[in-house]
């Protein structure tokens, strides 16, 4: 019996002991595989934030795109038709009110206006002889030699002869008149823009030969909404952007024409351009005016913005947790204004919570993250 009793505690010594070594080893095991997921766990992604400020007041650029012009342009041209004589400017040519552009052959309307003459002295003689008569029927209409009626025959013919007297000098002047119009004089300082014939060529009336536009007084025309209109008053001083050139110009409100365009659904308005500024007509340039957006939200970058499913957008919040970190959790938003590089939005984000920037392309919902500014202050 005590030999039995030897062998059994023997027996449970091996077996205590074997047991002690299956827990050795699977307590070396667990501290290892513990030790390997602590080394493979990165370390938070350093990531740049902006801080979600809300505005109820914010405002918004908005551009609408005018077109410098010559406040005055005209198409010179004459109102007879004649062979033209001679051209004295051409492209690029400065000229100043009244000064001679361009004339016509005159010399057959020259002899017109001397035959025009030739017939009004005819007339002339007619009236005065007539009127000579007259004087002398009314003498004898006195001493009763002559009838009224024989008087009122000569009176008449004698307003007869003046009436012919005055066609023809009516006559003669209108042919005058064609004289001065065929010679071409400038309406108004300007220069040449373009010349669309030469000398030789015959001339038909209203036929354009010359463009001439206005430098010295430009302005901007301009398509605006109607409520946007409504806030110049005459004398409001705009700026417009010109992409030729850093500085804005300055000009001021004129006038508007208060009817909107049925197809753009703006009203045209007018700015005067100061003098003196390096802008020429035709050039484009853009007005800027600060519109209220009318909602309470915040602005982001629209690389912060991140696409979500049936077409929301939605914007990574840095959210702490309970071991100070921060983890980031996509937040729903609408987008209210969209300008190039930034987005006005509002929706599930406290204000003062910190945003993703950038770098959507690096990061997964529920990743631990630290703020760069945070982490630029720890080092």
């Amino acid at each position: 019996m005590s030999l039995y009793k030897r062998r059994l505690g023997a027996g449970s010594a091996v077996a205590l002991a074997a047991v002690i070594v299956a827990v050795l080893v699977f307590g070396v095991t667990a501290l290892r595989a513990e030790a390997n997921f602590i080394a493979s766990t990165p370390p938070p992604l350093s990531v740049s934030t902006i801080t979600a400020h809300y505005d109820d007041d914010a405002s918004i650029a908005e551009f609408f795109p005018g077109l410098i012009a010559a406040r005055r342009q005209s198409a010179l041209g004459f109102e007879r038709s004649g062979r033209i004589e001679s051209i004295l400017v051409d492209v690029g040519d400065r000229v100043v009110e009244g000064e001679m552009l361009a004339r016509l052959d005159v010399r057959a309307l020259q002899a017109q206006i001397a035959a025009a003459d030739a017939q009004t002295a005819e007339a002339a003689a007619q009236t005065a002889l007539a009127s000579g008569t007259e004087t002398r029927q009314a003498q004898l209409l006195e001493r009763g030699h002559i009838s009224q009626q024989r008087f009122d025959e000569v009176r008449t013919s004698t307003r007869a002869a003046l009436a012919r007297q005055n066609a023809a000098a009516a006559a003669a002047d209108a042919l005058r008149i064609q004289l001065d119009l065929s010679v071409m004089t400038a309406p108004f300082d300007g220069v040449v823009t373009a010349r669309r014939s030469d000398e030789g060529a015959i001339a038909s009336p209203g036929q354009p030969l010359l463009e001439l536009v206005e430098l010295d007084s430009l302005e901007v025309r301009v398509g605006l909404p109607q409520i946007v209109a409504a806030r110049y008053q005459p004398g409001d001083t705009a700026s417009f952007e010109v992409d030729s050139q850093a500085q804005p110009v300055r000009a001021h409100f004129r006038a508007s024409s208060s009817v909107v365009d049925r197809q753009t659904r703006t009203v045209t308005a007018v700015f005067d351009l100061d003098p003196a500024q390096s802008v020429a007509a035709g050039q484009i340039v853009r007005l800027a005016v600060e519109t209220p957006i009318g909602t309470e939200g915040f602005w982001v970058p629209t690389a912060a913005l991140a696409e979500g499913r049936r077409g929301l957008w939605s914007v990574y919040v840095l959210a702490p947790d309970e071991t100070g970190d921060y983890r980031l959790e996509p937040r729903v938003v609408e987008t209210v204004r969209i300008e190039a590089e930034r987005v006005y939005v509002r929706g599930a984000v406290a204000d003062g919570e910190l945003l993703l920037a950038s770098g959507l392309q690096r990061i997964t919902p529920g990743q631990h993250v630290v703020p760069a500014t945070l982490e630029a202050r720890a080092r």
